[in-house]
C-alpha cells in the first residue's frame, strides 16, 4: 500500500472541489484520528442529534438546525422560532432548563411551516420536559421524534413547597400551621425522591361545661402513618394510612378555634362550646364537643344544655337534677375511618351529696362516667413526633368534682384541666393548651365557668433531600 504524506490538499483553481476517491471506494478513518470541522457540512445527514449550545437562552430566538438548547423562562414566557426554509432532516432540540415552562411557557413559533400537520403555533408547558423536532416535508412539518423529563433518567426530585413555620429534621422538611394560611407546592418530585406528604390535622378542642359540667371534648385527630417521610413516632391511628399525593397548586390551611368558656348561670350551668373544624387538602378533622352544663330541674333553662355536645371526640355530660346519668358527646362526628376520636362519659348529680362531671373524650380514649366521688376522666390524646418531638394533642378535659371531691383527670394531650380537685375551693376551668386541639376544663357546682378549649393545628412533613 501506498502512502502518501502532505499537510494540506487544495484544489487547482480557487474555491475549486477537492474529491476524495470514487464511487464505490471504502475511506477509513483510523482509531485515535480526529477530524475536526471549522465550516459547514452538507451531504452527510443528521443522525438524530444535535449540538447543545452552552449559551442559556433567557429571551426569545430563532432556532438553527443541528443545534439544540436551554432555554430558561424564570423572568417570564419566551418564544423560539423554529428555522425558514428548511429541508427535510432539519433538527431542533429544546430543554427546560429552570423547570419553569409549566408557569411561564415556550412558545414554537412555526414560521409558515406545519407543526405535526398543523398550521399553529407549539406551546410547551411541562415542568422539565425536553422535546426533539424534525422537519418533514411540507405536509407534516416540523415532528416531536423524541420527548422526555428529568425525572425519566431516575435521578431523584424531591417536593418543593412553602407556607407555615417550616423547620427541617435530617432529610425531611415539616411545615406547621398554628393559624390560616397556604402550603404552596411549587415543584412535584418523583418515585426516587418524594412525591407525597404525611400530614396531622387536628380540630379545636370543645370547651368545658359550667357548673358542675363535663370535660371539653378533644379535637378530632387524624394522622398518616409516617410512611412517605421517614420513621418516626405516631399515635395508632396513623397505622395504615396512606400519605397525601400533592400537585403543584396552593392548598389552604384552615385551623380550628377552641371552643369558647361556658359562662357560669345562677343555679344551672351552660353547656361549653364545640370546637371549629382544621383541613388540609382532602384532610378535615371535626371540633371536639362542648361539655354539657349542670341543670338544675326548677331552674328555667332546658335541659339539653347537661349532655355532651358531639364532635371529633365528644364532650362529658353535665349533671342533672333530679339525679340521672347525662350522657356525654359521640366521638367521631362525623365518621371517618379510622375514627378521629371517642365518646365523652357521663355525669351524675346526686342530691345533696355532689355535683360531677363526665370526662370529655380524646383521640385515643373515652372519656370516662364520673365515679362518686370524682369527676370522670378525660380520654387519651394521640402522642406523634411528625414535628421532631413527641407531643401528646387532643386529650379531652376531665369532668368537674364538687368540693372537697376532686375533678377528673385529664387526658394527656393538652386538655384542660377542670375545677374541683381537693382542696382546692370552688373555681373555674383552665383552658386546654393552644394549638394541641384539647378540651377545656369545667367549673365546678355552683356558678363556675367552664374554660376555653385548645386551638387546633396542621402539620406537613416530607423528604426533600
Amino acid at each position: 500500500m501506498s502512502e502518501v504524506k502532505v499537510n494540506k490538499i487544495s484544489p487547482r483553481t480557487n474555491c475549486g472541489t477537492v474529491q476524495l476517491g470514487d464511487s464505490g471506494d471504502t475511506i477509513t478513518i483510523p482509531a485515535g484520528a480526529t477530524i475536526t470541522n471549522n465550516g459547514t457540512q452538507t451531504g452527510f445527514g443528521r443522525t438524530g442529534t444535535v449540538d447543545w449550545q452552552t449559551s442559556i437562552k433567557t429571551t426569545s430566538f430563532t432556532a438553527v438546525s443541528g443545534e439544540g438548547y436551554f432555554i430558561n423562562t424564570t423572568s417570564g414566557a419566551i418564544t423560539m422560532t423554529l428555522p425558514s426554509s428548511p429541508s427535510a432532516g432539519d433538527i431542533v432540540a429544546i430543554k427546560d432548563y429552570a423547570n419553569t415552562f409549566d408557569t411561564n411557557n415556550l412558545t414554537i413559533g412555526r414560521n409558515s411551516q406545519p407543526i405535526g400537520g398543523q398550521a399553529t403555533d407549539g406551546t410547551l408547558s411541562t415542568e422539565g420536559i425536553a422535546v426533539t423536532l424534525v422537519y418533514a416535508d411540507s405536509t407534516k412539518g416540523w415532528q416531536v421524534t423524541e420527548s422526555g423529563l428529568q425525572s425519566d433518567s431516575g435521578t431523584p426530585q424531591f417536593i418543593t413547597a412553602t407556607g407555615g413555620t417550616v423547620t427541617e429534621s435530617g432529610n425531611f422538611k415539616i411545615h406547621t400551621f398554628t393559624g390560616p394560611g397556604t402550603f404552596a407546592v411549587t415543584k412535584l418530585g418523583n418515585s426516587a425522591g418524594s412525591t407525597t406528604v404525611d400530614y396531622l390535622v387536628i380540630g379545636g378542642g370543645g370547651s368545658g361545661g359550667s357548673n358542675g359540667g363535663g370535660g371539653g371534648g378533644g379535637g378530632g385527630y387524624r394522622e398518616s402513618s409516617g410512611a412517605a417521610s421517614g420513621c418516626y413516632s405516631r399515635s395508632p391511628l396513623g397505622a395504615c394510612v396512606s400519605a397525601l399525593g400533592v400537585a403543584v397548586q396552593s392548598y389552604p390551611i384552615v385551623i380550628g378555634a377552641g371552643g369558647t368558656a361556658a359562662a357560669a348561670t345562677p343555679s344551672s350551668g351552660s353547656r361549653g362550646t364545640s370546637g371549629g373544624i382544621s383541613t388540609f387538602s382532602t384532610i378535615t378533622s371535626a371540633g371536639g364537643g362542648a361539655g354539657g352544663g349542670f341543670f338544675d330541674g326548677s331552674s328555667p333553662l332546658i335541659p339539653g344544655n347537661s349532655p355532651g355536645a358531639a364532635g371529633g371526640s365528644g364532650g362529658g355530660g353535665g349533671a342533672q337534677n333530679p339525679g340521672s346519668p347525662v350522657p356525654g358527646g359521640a366521638g367521631n362526628t362525623p365518621p371517618v375511618n379510622p375514627p378521629q376520636g371517642n365518646s365523652g362519659g357521663a355525669g351524675l348529680h346526686c342530691g345533696g351529696t355532689y355535683v360531677l362531671g363526665g370526662g370529655g373524650g380524646g383521640a385515643t380514649g373515652g372519656g370516662a362516667d364520673q365515679t362518686a366521688p370524682k369527676g370522670g376522666d378525660g380520654g387519651g390524646g394521640g402522642t406523634s413526633s411528625i414535628n421532631g418531638t413527641p407531643t401528646a394533642r387532643a386529650g379531652g378535659a376531665g369532668g368537674a368534682g364538687f368540693n372537697p371531691r376532686p375533678a377528673g383527670t385529664p387526658g394527656g394531650g393538652g386538655a384542660g384541666i377542670s375545677a374541683g380537685a381537693s382542696p382546692a375551693p370552688t373555681t373555674d376551668g383552665t383552658a386546654g393548651t393552644a394549638n394541641t386541639g384539647g378540651g377545656g376544663g369545667a367549673g365546678t357546682h355552683s356558678q363556675n365557668c367552664g374554660a376555653n378549649g385548645g386551638s387546633g393545628v396542621v402539620i406537613i412533613r416530607y423528604k426533600f433531600q
